[in-house]
Formats: structure tokens, sequence, C-alpha cells
């Protein structure tokens, strides 16, 4: 059980919120307020739990406070420029807000699985569920309206970069001694410690949620460090980076994360050597191809024997594991489509149980499959579209000209993290930072009809960023 100090630092994260906030003004202090309550607070079972309201957590926590700061840094304008601009934007995010009560409408009935019973949907729960979404949506309406800027991105990007460059020195003690910093600091182990071992070492985790969103962390500081590193002018600084962008290489290795150790060997490179266009090219059909990929997988149109056979010939283990995951997948599609449009909701009602044990017996992994199944394809559509619309915008907005130097950038790091949330869940609050900040540059960037100018004539240059404070 989390001790007394875990709470101590849930409750008194809205002073750190002021006090960053009077240090660094609202933009820098809701990226250090994110940020570091990401890195430090307590995970997960630590909270603080309120009637009618999702519990307080890490996630929750450092958004409402740097939403709070936030509005009053903003004033009366505040809600107007928290809003999305673009038409999408915003019917995503009414959708969303809509389908926690759609929901909890349609699921009024107990499920039975033999003995196991579990309790229809309750009024309260769409309450509930809604003022969660909010709160994880917090950090998306604040990246658009405060980190739009090109001198924004790249203060975004550094903290990225710094906060894993500090969290690099835990990790190893982890690596070394075995995860034990959330023992010793807040009292109890968030997760299960055998899934922290690997080969003949271990997985580093400190206060994140699993030794996987470690390594996903390390490898944003590799990605974060080569968007830097391409756009410094400067040989020492540039030389400086990409010394960082080495290190957190070996801090990736060392995490035993095959899947970010592969994202980190193809998009580093396309990040040191790729123009902003085709950064942003790819971005985009990353995210299409992540939007298809639940419904491909519905409609069983993706090799799924021939990849598992495949990877058999190079490592048995992977390959049973891989199959062990399009196994759960199935099966929990299945259970999705009794009810597509709104899903099951809470209390683990997508799942398929054991009638007579009463045990769980599907696991979800991806992100994807978790929000198809408690909230449909609404909530799919919702969330995934959020993630997504940022790419789509970027893309359609080369015509304007070429974009800034980071912003490419910023689309394939997004696209990746999109990416991930199909074999895993690592949707943090940082990923919804950044597609907020790319959002907010994309809708503010000219759009210049390519068929308007004479042929063969350059594109107008785009007028300078304003920043938002």
């Amino acid at each position: 059980m989390p001790n007394a100090f875990a709470f101590l630092m849930l409750a008194a994260w809205p002073l750190v919120t002021w006090g960053l906030f009077r240090a660094l003004g609202p933009a820098r202090g809701t990226v250090a307020t994110i940020l570091s309550g990401y890195l430090l607070l307590p995970p997960a079972p630590a909270g603080i739990d309120l009637p009618l309201l999702p519990p307080l957590t890490k996630d929750t926590i450092p958004s409402l406070c740097a939403l709070f700061f936030a509005g009053l840094a903003l004033g009366r304008s505040g809600l107007r420029r928290l809003l999305p601009a673009h038409p999408a934007a915003r019917a995503l995010l009414g959708l969303g807000l809509t389908v926690p009560a759609l929901t909890v409408a349609t699921n009024g009935d107990p499920v039975i699985w033999g003995q196991v019973v579990l309790p229809g949907l309750q009024p309260r729960e769409a309450l509930s569920a809604g003022l969660a979404l909010v709160i994880g949506l917090a950090p998306y309406l604040l990246g658009r309206a405060l980190l739009a800027s090109e001198r924004d991105q790249r203060d975004l990007l550094l903290a990225l970069l710094l906060g894993a460059l500090g969290y690099s020195l835990p990790m190893l003690l982890e690596v070394r001694l075995s995860p034990q910093l959330n023992i010793w600091i807040y009292g109890y182990f968030q997760h299960l410690f055998e899934q922290m071992m690997r080969g003949d070492g271990f997985r580093p985790i400190v206060f994140l949620y699993h030794g996987l969103w470690a390594a996903f962390l390390a490898l944003t500081g590799v990605l974060a460090a080569c968007a830097l590193a391409r756009a410094e002018s400067a040989p020492r600084r540039r030389l400086a980076l990409l010394a960082a962008a080495a290190w957190m290489m070996l801090v990736l290795v060392l995490c035993k994360s095959l899947a970010s150790l592969l994202y980190a060997l193809v998009f580093a490179p396309l990040l040191l050597l790729a123009g902003g266009r085709m950064q942003i090219r790819l971005a985009a059909l990353l995210a299409c191809l992540a939007l298809a990929y639940p419904a491909a997988r519905g409609a069983h149109l993706l090799p799924d024997e021939a990849v598992v056979s495949a990877i058999a010939r190079l490592a048995p283990e992977r390959a049973h594991s891989l199959a062990f995951r399009f196994g759960n997948e199935d099966v929990l599609l299945a259970r999705a489509e009794e009810r597509p449009l709104f899903g099951w909701g809470l209390w683990g009602r997508h799942h398929v149980y054991d009638p007579d044990t009463g045990r769980p017996l599907t696991i979800t992994d991806g992100r994807w499959i978790v929000v198809l199944g408690m909230f449909g394809w609404a909530g799919f559509l919702s969330e995934f579209g959020l993630l997504a619309l940022p790419l789509l915008l970027a893309w359609r907005r080369l015509g304007a000209g070429p974009p800034p130097p980071l912003a490419g950038a910023m689309a394939l790091m997004l696209a990746v993290n999109l990416v991930d949330l199909i074999p895993n869940a690592t949707l943090t609050p940082l990923t919804m930072l950044l597609a907020g900040a790319l959002l907010g540059w994309a809708e503010r960037a000219p759009v210049q009809a390519v068929a308007a100018r004479p042929s063969g004539a350059p594109p107008r240059p785009a007028p300078a960023f304003r920043t938002v404070l």
C-alpha cells in the first residue's frame, strides 16, 4: 500500500504547480507541471478518491492543476482559446464528451458469467467518466493554446529531452539493483515484479506504470535529441545534442524493450536526415495505418498466421507472445462486436470471464482494444481521431510552404506514439501535450491553395508565428 509520503506528494502538487507557473510563466509552467508530475508522482494505485469524481492520481492531478493556473493566466478569454478552432477537432471533441453518457445509457443491464455478476452502469458513472475524459484532454487543449509557436515547440522538445536525461540516472540504478525506487520512496511496487525481469537482468520502471513506459520515455529522449540536433546551427550545441541522443540510446538498449528499440533504429535516422515535408508525410501515413488497424483486424484482412510464422523462424518466444496477443484481440473484438457503437463501459464488462472460476480469460494490451471494448467505435474514433487529426492537418498544410524546423519532428514523434498504441497502451499526458501543440501550429499555419498560384511560382512565405501570451 502507498505510504503517507505518496499521498503528501499528490496533495502538495497544486503548490508545486503554483511555484512553476510563477517562475516559468503559463506555457513553460504547463510543460513543467505535466512533465514533472508524470515523472515524479507515485503511480496507481496511489490516488485520492472523492465521491462522484474520477480518482485523483499522477495522471489527473498535474493536468487539473495546469488547467486551473493556465485558466487564471488566460483570463476571460481562456475557454474560447482552449477550444479547438478546426471544425473536425470540435466535432471529435464533442463526440468524445457525449460518449460516456451514451455508453451508460446503453449498459444499464448487468453482465453475468456464471457466478460472476458485473452490475449495470448508473448515471453517476457517466459523470465520473465524463470528468475523467475532460481531465485527460486538458494537456491536449493546453498544448494547443499555449505551445503553437516555433519557440514553444523547441521548449517542449527540450523539456522532454531534459526530463529523459534526468530520469536516465534512476533508470540505470534500477537496471543495476532491480526496480526498487518506488518501494523505497512510496512504499509499494506498482506492477508485477516478474515482468520487470528480462533475460539475466532487469527492466527499469522508477515511478512509471511499467517497464515499457520507461523504455518509451528513453525513446522520446532519443528522438527529441535528434530533432533538436537537426535544427541546431551551432556546432558545439549540435555535438552536445548528438551526445545526448547517444546516451539515451544506450539507456534504451538497457531497458530491454524490442519495440521501442526498433522505433529508435528506424525513426532517429529519419529525424536526422529527412526533411520536414517527408517527416510530416510519413507521420500522416502512419496515422492512417493506426486508424485503419482495428477495422482491418475485425475484417480479418491482416495475415496474422504468416506474421507469426515469419517471426517464429527468428525468435520463437516472440512469436508465441505475438500469437497470444492476436488470440486475445480476436476474442475481445468478438466481444466488442456485441455492442459496437458505444461499448460495454466500466468495471471490466468488456472482458470475457470463466463462468466457473470468475477469472478473466482475456488481457488487454493495446490502447485501441481497451477503448473499443469500453466505449465502442464512437469512443475509438473520438480518441484516436483527436490524436491523428494534427498529423493529417499538418500534411494538408504542406502546400502553404515548408514547415518550421521542428514541426516535422514533432509530427513523427506523435505518429510513433500513435502506432505504439496498437500493441501497447502508452497514452500519457505527454502524448496529449505533444498532439495539442502540433494541432495549435497546424490550425494557425496559413492554408494557400496550390492551384491558386501561377504555374511554377514559389509559395508565399508564411507569416511570423504569434505567441499566445
